[in-house]
């Protein structure tokens, strides 16, 4: 059988200085899907009545 080494030195990804930082976790807005798709269904509409009750050409 072959014994296999455990690696205590530093990963590949953190010795490339690609690491990251779970701790430093921001919180941001949080919403729910079904409210993003009925606010862009929404703007969409507005936008096309405007263009037809009120042309810019």
């Amino acid at each position: 059988m072959s014994s296999r080494r455990r690696r205590t030195g530093p990963g590949p990804f953190t010795a490339a200085g690609l690491v990251r930082f779970y701790e430093e976790v921001e919180e941001g807005i949080k919403l729910r899907p079904e409210i993003v798709v009925l606010t862009a269904i929404g703007i969409t509409v507005l936008v096309i009545l405007l263009n037809i009750l009120l042309p810019l050409y």
